[in-house]
């Protein structure tokens, strides 16, 4: 298996190279649950779903362990405004979280471990960073020292002094004045109010920070080194750095063979990045009740991980519009398969799904390149569609399409059994098919075409063949 993958660490391209052969252990970055996830939230839940999937198609067992943070500035916030307990928030919106990924044909984490289930091996992970002069203590809140770390920014591509100008972005004032370092960072956060979400360390009661709760998460699940960590591109400064630091002055060891990134989700022509402090943003859950999840996924699917999408709902429409001619095609090949006919051994087209096959795989072995991926099935369809048409046609041929089909439809998250259009119901059709055939024996041309225009009208586009007269749903 030769597939490669862009590692953000690097910079490059490489050839992906699990530390147990067939098997890969993959840690994805899940949402802080304070409110419904929206679709740019959902790019990278749905990104690296895609990847997975297409690993597991390769062959590999994959180890996927997906976070849940369910205790930070934000959840204590929202928590508070709501008049409930962070407990109960974080309750709600994981249920919501799973409800909508669900619908969107999600496949479960191996595992979604929450950070407040983690409190003590969280305590004990800063303890060691402690021990080893990597932290210290101000007044009840540790913070990691970034500086002492010496590969400190480099995956974000970052000078010290760059980090030192934009730190001030990420804390407040007071938390600056207290630390050691601009840039250092806070591993546990002391209890501001009584009534506030809290544990007992052994320096205070407090409640750790973001970062620190994945890397203890990542290690306790998955090991000192993970094979690949993702996320979106935002995440890579600070987030994704401080783990680095902090996983690796723990361990003694390399924390991720290979880093990705999803590109961003954007609205309007300007193409701003979707994000909630914007306001620009759309919940998936909000969405899922107007749309078809179906094409949703297609279309989340559909463009390569790191490439950014531009949102806008009449790309929704062009991938139902995708999604229905797919459909329309496995039926042909179904209605050709089960119409009783004799088979014929066709060698072209034999040929043309096995140069379709490599080509699919030639694609996604290229860091998941599912646009080239797509490509290379487009070219394919006109070729089963002569093939359908034809007088006898070379079942085997089509049954192994219909198979592999699936296969390559189910590493975009596609069950088009699923696939609901707002359409006439068959019986109706079926009836004045019966009737246009019967003109047509009769030779009463002008009602035949005149069903044919109703038909049209309807959605309905009619395939007469040597069989007899088939129908599929533009």
């Amino acid at each position: 298996m030769a597939v490669k993958v862009y590692n953000t660490l690097t910079r490059q391209k490489e050839l992906f190279k699990p530390q147990v052969a067939g098997k890969v252990s993959m840690y994805v970055c899940g949402p802080t649950v304070y409110n419904y996830i929206h679709i740019g939230n959902l790019r990278s839940v749905i990104a690296f779903d895609t990847i997975r999937r297409y690993f597991e198609y390769r062959g590999y067992q994959v180890n996927y362990v997906s976070n849940f943070t369910d205790v930070d500035d934000k959840m204590i916030r929202e928590a508070k405004l709501e008049g409930t307990t962070v407990p109960k928030l974080a309750a709600r919106y994981i249920q919501a979280f799973l409800a909508d990924t669900t619908a969107l044909n999600v496949e479960p984490a191996t595992l979604h471990p929450r950070a407040t289930h983690e409190i003590p091996a969280i305590i004990a992970f800063i303890q060691v960073l402690l021990d080893k002069g990597y932290a210290y203590l101000r007044d009840g809140d540790v913070y990691y020292r970034a500086r002492k770390f010496a590969h400190y920014g480099q995956l974000s591509d970052q000078k010290l002094d760059e980090l030192e100008a934009g730190a001030s972005e990420h804390v407040d004032k007071t938390e600056q004045d207290q630390k050691e370092d601009a840039i250092d960072f806070a591993l546990w956060k002391k209890q501001k109010a009584p009534d506030e979400i809290a544990w007992q360390a052994p320096w205070g009661v407090g409640r750790p920070g973001w970062h620190i709760e994945c890397s203890v998460m990542a290690t306790k699940y998955l090991g000192n080194t993970v094979d690949i960590h993702g996320g979106g591109q935002d995440l890579e400064f600070p987030h994704h750095e401080n783990e680095i630091a902090q996983s690796e002055a723990k361990t003694g060891q390399k924390f991720v063979n290979y880093w990705l990134h999803n590109g961003f989700v954007t609205v309007g022509s300007e193409q701003t990045k979707m994000s909630k402090s914007l306001h620009n943003f759309v919940t998936v859950h909000e969405l899922l009740q107007r749309v078809n999840p179906v094409a949703l996924r297609f279309y989340m699917a559909s463009v390569q991980y790191r490439h950014p999408i531009n949102y806008a709902p009449d790309h929704l429409v062009e991938a139902e519009r995708i999604l229905t001619h797919f459909k329309n095609v496995i039926e042909g090949v179904q209605y050709r398969l089960d119409d009783g006919s004799e088979p014929r051994p066709s060698v072209s087209v034999k040929a043309a799904i096995e140069t379709t096959k490599a080509a699919f795989i030639a694609a996604m072995d290229d860091d998941f390149n599912v646009q080239n991926a797509l490509a290379a099935i487009y070219d394919l369809l006109p070729v089963i569609n002569q093939e359908i048409a034809a007088a006898q046609v070379d079942k085997t041929a089509l049954a192994d399409f219909l198979t592999i089909f699936s296969d390559w439809l189910g590493i975009f998250g596609v069950d088009l059994t699923t696939l609901t259009t707002k359409a006439v119901d068959d019986d109706v059709i079926n009836a004045l098919i019966a009737k246009r055939t019967k003109a047509r024996e009769q030779k009463n041309w002008q009602e035949s075409d005149a069903i044919r225009d109703q038909l049209a009208e309807m959605g309905i586009k009619l395939l007469d063949t040597a069989q007899g007269t088939r129908w599929t749903r533009e």
